[in-house]
């Protein structure tokens, strides 16, 4: 089948699994602050937004609230020394990246902080995949279409030839405003997809492995 010229991916919940690692920082700052731990399901349904916005939706904060900001640090200090403990990637990712490399440009977009996302890409052995990255702190978060337009400009591809491929709606809504295909991977790591489906991406998918059927089509 015919190809965009590139594939922007999402990176947690759609590249690879982190929803170890985001609880186990998560709960290291709530019991910083001496606050319960909450549960691996309750966390992963809070992510998606950033780490401010998970951060302040599990302390019971104002987002914008400077109070977000020392157990933030706390988060992001644990996390920087465990990026990837127990991170890896969807089973059959690998096999779409090995598919695609040969045919397309490929990239990362994610709301995630650079330094986390630059950790976790080096761990997993796949930083060498990915002709550019846009993460948390270098612009605005999806979905703001900043991040998928930045990754377009830096390339010289035109969005109209390039498909941002996540798990939630905040990656379908990105792609969208920046003029690009979508594609929903449903694999309900950080819950479940019904939102992924009502946000309506172009191509939707149960897994990697319906996707790699998918680009490896005649």
């Amino acid at each position: 089948m015919d190809l965009p010229l590139l594939f922007v991916f999402d990176l947690d919940g759609t590249l690879v699994d982190s929803s170890v690692d985001i609880t186990r920082a998560c709960n290291h700052a709530l019991a910083a602050f001496g606050r319960a731990p909450l549960t691996h399901d309750a966390i992963a349904r809070l992510v998606g937004d950033g780490a401010r916005l998970l951060i302040a939706r599990a302390f019971g904060m104002e987002p914008r609230s400077a109070e977000v900001d020392a157990p933030l640090a706390a988060y992001n200090s644990f996390y920087e020394l465990h990026p990837a403990d127990a991170t890896w990637l969807v089973p059959g990712m690998s096999e779409v990246l090995a598919a695609l490399a040969p045919r397309a440009q490929l990239g990362v977009c994610t709301n995630k902080p650079r330094a986390i996302t630059v950790q976790v890409l080096e761990r997993l052995g796949i930083t060498s995949r990915f002709a550019v990255v846009y993460a948390g702190g270098d612009g605005p978060l999806k979905p703001d279409p900043a991040g998928m337009r930045a990754c377009c400009n830096n390339l010289g591809v035109a969005p109209k030839h390039a498909v941002l491929v996540g798990d939630s709606p905040q990656d379908v809504l990105a792609g969208r405003a920046a003029g690009a295909l979508t594609i929903g991977l449903a694999m309900e790591i950080f819950g479940p997809a019904d939102a992924l489906r009502a946000a309506e991406p172009d191509l939707l998918f149960a897994d990697a492995a319906a996707l790699l059927a998918h680009v490896t089509s005649p």
